[in-house]
């Protein structure tokens, strides 16, 4: 497959719907909420919204010009651009953290299925939430099956192609999406004592500002972007030559922050409204709004809506994720693309199977004390992201001739110097810095 056969996205909007829809996840509904929750609300939101506009727009318009530039899959990208180098091994290590990403990822997306279901069924009023969350996770069967039914759902998408599966798809379901998180927004605010939440969430309490907060925020940034794992590079490789980067990155940037924060409405005044707590971690979703939806109003109907919400966001996502793989194997290995997503499917999926076990069969099967699931999360949101970003702006910014960054930078643009400028001197100071800081804040460093 040459650069000029290889297929890309047909419109703007399918750009930035599926750039969009990779970043917009299970991170920004289910990770962002309890992680603002946990870090003091409204200050943690100011220094979030900083962090996506000032390191992950400049990181995420990296991502775009190595695939652009280069027309290829992750690891092809860099054997593209800096050939008998090392330089490859980047883009290797993006297609194991999307390969990771997603055995463990596709665990929880199948979650989102069950709660579907036991919100149709009005399955909450048997018992208390966490019960009930406990049951069902730690059992053997439903888990599994609702993690291959994900899997299918998203090789159905993948293997549709780019425009005719990911874009058209993506095209449908983000703007269901924002419908959905609006009507869920508009029923939490008219809630009485909605208020507290909204305030909790945009007034800013600067006395709780410390550097854990500051990095938990940085790392919120990153992981709700997609920077890292070479899905960025996979769907830059598919934008065509008219569109400026710049302005397609900010735009998905602006997305992704508009719909964190749309989740922070959502979920935070009814949260305070009812009187439950903004700081229940990761069990917020699955264990306390469910007691929200039984004492609101309307609260049956708004619980089903919730929660397909939350399967659509997470379908946006491991369609990304699974592209990176797909296209990574068809392209070296020169395998058709149903090969490639039958095979890339069905691996992940097994290594999804032990992923999903952790939290019942193999639940005592621990290495460096942590179960599978958690080893799958650690080895990639702590170690392979992070440093997968690290040495993206390294070799944009310190290893690709300027003339090439620039060139790309510029191509689709109506604005010149300035603004090169302004991003080559963030890829090459700023961002290198905040994400060693990152990096050395996952592995505990800062604690």
């Amino acid at each position: 497959m040459n650069q000029q056969e290889r297929a890309g996205f047909a419109t703007k909007f399918g750009v930035v719907a599926a750039a969009a829809g990779s970043a917009v996840g299970l991170g920004n509904i289910w990770r962002f909420p309890y992680v603002a929750g946990e870090n003091g609300g409204g200050a943690f939101l100011l220094i979030y919204l900083l962090f996506v506009l000032g390191i992950g727009v400049p990181v995420m318009i990296s991502e775009f010009i190595i695939g652009r530039k280069s027309r290829r899959n992750p690891y092809g990208a860099f054997k593209a651009l800096a050939p008998s180098t090392p330089w490859p091994i980047i883009g290797i290590m993006g297609i194991v953290a999307a390969f990771v990403i997603l055995a463990f990822y596709s665990t929880i997306a199948g979650w989102t299925i069950e709660y579907i279901i036991k919100s149709v069924q009005n399955g909450f009023n048997v018992g208390s939430t966490e019960e009930i969350f406990a049951t069902f996770k730690s059992g053997t069967i439903k888990p599994l099956v609702w993690q291959f039914v994900f899997m299918l759902l998203t090789a159905f998408i993948v293997v549709l192609g780019v425009q005719k599966g990911i874009e058209r798809y993506t095209k449908i379901l983000m703007p269901v999406l924002v419908l959905l998180i609006l009507a869920m927004c508009i029923r939490s605010i008219t809630l009485d004592g909605a208020s507290k939440g909204l305030s909790f969430l945009f007034k800013p309490d600067f006395s709780k500002i410390n550097i854990n907060i500051i990095l938990e925020a940085l790392g919120q940034a990153a992981f709700s972007l997609s920077i890292g794992m070479g899905a960025l590079i996979t769907y830059g490789s598919y934008i065509n030559k008219h569109n400026n980067l710049s302005v397609t990155a900010l735009q998905v940037g602006l997305a992704d922050t508009l719909i964190a924060i749309l989740a922070g409405v959502m979920i935070f005044p009814a949260v305070f409204a009812l009187g439950l707590d903004p700081q229940s971690g990761p069990g917020l979703v699955f264990e306390v709004l469910p007691k929200l939806f039984m004492k609101m109003p309307l609260g049956y109907y708004f619980s089903i809506l919730f929660f397909i919400l939350l399967a659509v966001a997470a379908l946006t996502s491991t369609v990304s994720i699974l592209e990176v793989v797909v296209v990574s194997f068809s392209e070296e290995f020169k395998i058709s693309r149903i090969k490639s997503v039958i095979i890339s499917t069905a691996a992940i999926w097994i290594v999804g199977i032990f992923a999903t076990l952790s939290f019942s069969d193999l639940s005592d099967f621990t290495i460096f004390g942590r179960t599978i699931f958690d080893n799958l999360d650690y080895i990639s949101a702590n170690i392979l992201l992070p440093l997968g970003a690290l040495l993206i702006v390294v070799f944009l910014g310190w290893y690709l001739k300027i003339e090439i960054v620039r060139e790309e930078f510029e191509t689709g643009a109506n604005f010149k110097t300035r603004f090169f400028t302004a991003f080559y001197f963030i890829l090459r100071f700023i961002a290198p810095v905040a994400i060693i800081f990152v990096f050395l804040h996952s592995l505990g460093l800062f604690k």
